[in-house]
């Protein structure tokens, strides 16, 4: 029989969050594939677990899901692991997920940690619809086209960001975006774990200093849709106080007087 492909979310900080699931697998499959060995060890190391591991990383993916593939079809198991958190989201492991698929071999999910799910549930954004974007471009002219090509969705937008170019990332997205309320999360389930909330604007102002710029961050920005509704509420301000002010200059004008109908004054009685 072919072996199976696991999909298997690692700790994205604190070793704590490993699921039970996925100790047990990691340990009874027959190889791990991971985008840093080394680090992976680390973590093996740690439970115990003595599986041996391969290299699977961005510039060797192409060759190395046409071998791993070959493992699974001659009846290996395989996990799948990126550095931290869940394979493939901003990370290796597309490529043999769907040749595996297309060789009708199982693929089966370990689920575990997710850097941008636990910042965009403790962000105060909405999250009953969100749209992760993973890594916006690092060049400007592209990073402000991708931002255009965004602005106009409803949901709260998620990003990844390396912390060397959040204090750019931030006053292009409040240029493109407008002030909208965002959030940063940086160090999640570490130590140093930080959540700062406020504005675009605000944000900008507090990350434009290096030192407060470490670890892996998430950006969250509401989405148009909410600022839609801040622009409805102000455009129905102006509208009442619009209103107030002709009812006051109608006042006004016929306590001088003016007839409200015709616009001539009343005849003496």
């Amino acid at each position: 029989m072919a072996g199976t492909l696991y999909l298997v979310a690692t700790p994205i900080g604190n070793l704590e969050d490993i699921t039970h699931r996925a100790l047990r697998v990691l340990r009874e499959v027959d190889l791990v594939a991971c985008e840093d060995t080394r680090r992976t060890r680390r973590l093996l190391n740690h439970f115990g677990i003595k599986t041996k591991t391969i290299s699977y990383h961005e510039h060797n993916e192409r060759e190395r899901a046409e071998q791993l593939s070959k493992l699974l079809k001659s009846g290996r198991n395989v996990a799948i692991v990126s550095d931290a958190g869940t394979p493939l989201i901003s990370d290796p492991g597309f490529r043999i997920v769907q040749i595996a698929i297309e060789r009708g071999l199982l693929v089966v999910p370990i689920p575990g940690a997710t850097a941008f799910v636990a910042a965009l549930v403790a962000s105060g954004l909405p999250s009953d619809q969100f749209f992760f974007a993973g890594f916006l471009p690092a060049r400007a002219n592209a990073r402000q086209a991708k931002l255009e090509e965004l602005r106009s969705i409803p949901s709260t937008l998620v990003f990844y960001e390396a912390p060397h170019r959040i204090a750019l990332t931030l006053p292009a997205a409040l240029d493109v975006l407008g002030n909208r309320p965002a959030a940063v999360a940086r160090e999640l389930t570490k130590v140093h774990e930080e959540i700062v909330r406020g504005s675009l604007e605000e944000l900008a102002q507090h990350f434009s200093r290096a030192a407060r710029a470490r670890g892996e961050m998430v950006l969250i920005i509401g989405g148009a849709a909410g600022e839609s509704a801040v622009a409805a509420i102000e455009s129905a301000d102006e509208k009442e106080t619009a209103s107030l002010r002709f009812v006051e200059r109608v006042v006004e004008l016929e306590s001088g007087g003016l007839n409200q109908k015709v616009g001539l004054k009343k005849a003496p009685r």
